[in-house]
C-alpha cells in the first residue's frame, strides 16, 4: 500500500492536548504514522499539497436508513406516526433488493462527498447495502432491522435472517464491515421477542441498535401498555446486558439518563430529524454531563432531508445551547467531538475518528480558502458554525482516496443519479415534472 505524504497543511486532530496541528502527517499501510510540524524522514509514492486545506477526521453517523434517500421528500410536513403508516412503510413495502442497492449508493454518494467516512445503518435486504458498502470504500455498521409485528414464523425467519447477516459480514471489506442485531424499536417489537434477539447477539458477541424514546406519543402509549417507560422496560428484559446504541433517546427522565449512564447504553443524537419530525428536543447537555457516549447521526433521507453531518454538528451545539439557556452547553470543540471521535466510540470502533498515530488514515480535506471561513479567527469554530458538507473536497478511508475533487473515485454518480430518479417513479407512481 502507498506510502502517502499530507504537507503544509492545517491537522484538526480531534486530540485536547493539540487540537490543531500545522505542518506534516504521513500514512502506510492504511494507518496514519506521523503528525506533526517537521516533515517525515523517508519516501513517499504520494505527496498530497496542504495548502489552502483543513485536515481533519472522516465524520461518523451513527444512525441512518441509507436506502430511504429513495423518499426523500416523499411524505414532509407530517406527524411521525402517519408519516410511516401513511408514506414510508407502503411505499418500502414495493422495495426490491435492487432498489435498497441503487438506495444505498446514492446516500452513500451524498455522504462521501460531504464528509462522512463511516455510517451505521438499520434496514431491510442488507446483504446489498452492504455489497453497496463494499464497493464504495465507505467504512459501516450494519444492522438488518427486525420489526416484530408478524406471526411467529415470520419473527423467527426475521431473526433467522438477522443472524445470518450479522455472522456473512462481520469483518468483510477488508474490515470495513462490522455488524449488529437490531430490533427496530420497544414499539414494533414485542418485549419477549426483543428477549430472542439479546440472547442471539450474546451467542454472537455483537452491540445492538434500537430506537428508543423518540417521541413524546410513543412514551405515553409504551407506558399505558406496560405500566413503564420503554428504557426501565428495556433494562429489566435484558436489553442493555448487551453494550446497545439507542436511537434518538429524546424523551428521558434524570432517573433514564442514569439508567442509560449506568448500563453504558450509547445514544445516538439525530438533532435533524428530530426537528423535522417534532420528536422534541433530546437533552443532549444532560446525557454529556451523565458520562452517556453520544454520536451523531442523520436518520433517513426521507425525514431529515439530506445527509449533510456537518449540519448535524452544528445543529446539536445550537439547540444544546437553546434549549438549556446556556451557551456554554455544547462548545465548538465538543461538538465536533460528537460528529468525529465520539460518533466512532458510540459504533465501538476505538482506532477511527482522530487524525493520530496508529489510528486508520479515514481523513477528509475542507478547502479553505472560502468566504465563510474568514478571517482565520477560529478553525474549529468555523468547523462547527460555517462549514457544510459541500466544503468538502477529498476524502481517504483506509488511505485510500474514495473522493478527489469533489467527485467518487470509486462510483459512478450519473448513474446512481438516474437509477435514483428512475426507481423513485415506480416506487411512488411519481411522474417526472
Amino acid at each position: 500500500m502507498a506510502r502517502v505524504l499530507f504537507a503544509g497543511g492545517t491537522f484538526i486532530t480531534m486530540d485536547e492536548r493539540r487540537p490543531v496541528v500545522e505542518g506534516y502527517m504521513s500514512v502506510a499501510d492504511g494507518r496514519i504514522e506521523w503528525i506533526g510540524p517537521e516533515r517525515p524522514t523517508g519516501e513517499f509514492d504520494e505527496i498530497v499539497d496542504g495548502r489552502g486545506k483543513w485536515f481533519l477526521p472522516g465524520l461518523v453517523n451513527t444512525h441512518s436508513h441509507a436506502a430511504m434517500s429513495l423518499l426523500r421528500g416523499y411524505g414532509d410536513d407530517m406527524e411521525l406516526g402517519e408519516w410511516l403508516e401513511k408514506k414510508m412503510w407502503p411505499a418500502e413495502a414495493r422495495f426490491t433488493g435492487d432498489d435498497v442497492y441503487w438506495g444505498t449508493l446514492l446516500a452513500i454518494v451524498e455522504m462521501l462527498k460531504s464528509g462522512t467516512t463511516c455510517f451505521a445503518d438499520m434496514y431491510d435486504q442488507m446483504d446489498r447495502v452492504a455489497e453497496a458498502v463494499a464497493e464504495s470504500g465507505i467504512r459501516a455498521a450494519l444492522a438488518r432491522g427486525v420489526i416484530g409485528l408478524c406471526p411467529p414464523e415470520v419473527q423467527r425467519a426475521k431473526l433467522d435472517d438477522a443472524v445470518r447477516f450479522a455472522r456473512q459480514w462481520n469483518g468483510a471489506a477488508d474490515g470495513r464491515i462490522t455488524t449488529m442485531l437490531a430490533p427496530h424499536a420497544p414499539y414494533t417489537c414485542p418485549p419477549e421477542y426483543i428477549e430472542r434477539i439479546v440472547e442471539a447477539a450474546h451467542e454472537l458477541d455483537l452491540p445492538v441498535h434500537i430506537h428508543l424514546s423518540e417521541t413524546r406519543r410513543e412514551v405515553e402509549e409504551h407506558e399505558r401498555k406496560y405500566g413503564l417507560r420503554p428504557v426501565e422496560h428495556m433494562a429489566r428484559i435484558g436489553l442493555f446486558s448487551r453494550p446497545c446504541l439507542a436511537a434518538h433517546a429524546v424523551h428521558l427522565t434524570d432517573k433514564e439518563i442514569e439508567t442509560l449512564a449506568q448500563y453504558g447504553v450509547h445514544v445516538s443524537h439525530n438533532p435533524g430529524s428530530n426537528l423535522k419530525l417534532a420528536s422534541g428536543f433530546a437533552r443532549l447537555a444532560d446525557l454529556l454531563r451523565a458520562g452517556v457516549t453520544v454520536g451523531l447521526g442523520t436518520d433517513g433521507a426521507a425525514s431529515n432531508n439530506n445527509l449533510d453531518m456537518f449540519e448535524e454538528i452544528r445543529l446539536a451545539a445550537l439547540i444544546a445551547k437553546a434549549t438549556t439557556g446556556d451557551a456554554t452547553a455544547v462548545g465548538a470543540f465538543q461538538a465536533l467531538r460528537l460528529g468525529t471521535v465520539d460518533g466512532a466510540r458510540a459504533l465501538w470502533l476505538d482506532d477511527v475518528g482522530k487524525l493520530a498515530p496508529g489510528m486508520k488514515a479515514d481523513i477528509i480535506a475542507v478547502d479553505a480558502e472560502q468566504p465563510h471561513f474568514y478571517p482565520r479567527s477560529d478553525v474549529v469554530s468555523h468547523l462547527v458554525y460555517a462549514a457544510s458538507g459541500a466544503d468538502v473536497t477529498d476524502v481517504w478511508i483506509d488511505g485510500q482516496a474514495v473522493v478527489r475533487g469533489r467527485m467518487c473515485v470509486r462510483l459512478d454518480e450519473e448513474r446512481i443519479r438516474a437509477e435514483a430518479e428512475a426507481r423513485f417513479a415506480r416506487l411512488t407512481g411519481a411522474s417526472k415534472g
